[in-house]
């Protein structure tokens, strides 16, 4: 830990950048994951599902910038590097057998509810820590994620 005034407990703080950490993970691999959705769509929904899915990888970028950068100002230091990412991820694997833009949506689909799940899991664990801050910074994405999910799971019902 780099030394701060802030003034949440150091361990409160070693706690806190632990579990962004983790969560940092799981948005780089989403930002990947979303990134590889967009560069292999094909079908005849390419160009929405192209667009949809770079949407989906710009806000992730935010994600990890915003759970990176708040790590840091606890006086932590950011795990980010590729190595990390591929052992600490919790989101499901990415097929790299994937054709169609459905299977690439209900992938992403997959994708995107874990990891809601998860940033809800640290908002919760955030209030464990009485650290609001944090907790705060995952419900604001909690709710970007659970629109982005809407956006991706429309594609799923376009017969209804």
């Amino acid at each position: 830990m780099h030394p701060t005034q802030n003034d949440l407990p150091e361990a409160t703080r070693k706690a806190i950048v632990e579990l962004l950490n983790a969560e940092l993970a799981n948005a780089i691999d989403l930002r990947l994951q979303a990134k590889q959705a967009h560069w292999n769509v094909r079908g005849p929904n390419f160009y929405q599902l192209h667009l949809l899915f770079d949407k989906v990888y710009e806000d992730a970028e935010e994600f990890v910038d915003e759970i990176a950068e708040r790590a840091s100002a606890l006086g932590g230091v950011v795990d980010g590097t590729v190595e990390v990412v591929a052992e600490r991820t919790k989101l499901p694997r990415y097929s790299q057998k994937i054709k169609t833009g459905k299977d690439h949506v209900e992938a992403l689909s997959k994708t995107l509810a874990a990891f809601a799940k998860a940033a809800r899991a640290a908002i919760d664990k955030s209030d464990e820590f009485k650290d609001k801050d944090t907790a705060d910074l995952f419900t604001g994405i909690s709710r970007e994620v659970d629109k982005l999910l809407w956006f991706v799971e429309a594609h799923l019902h376009a017969d209804s």
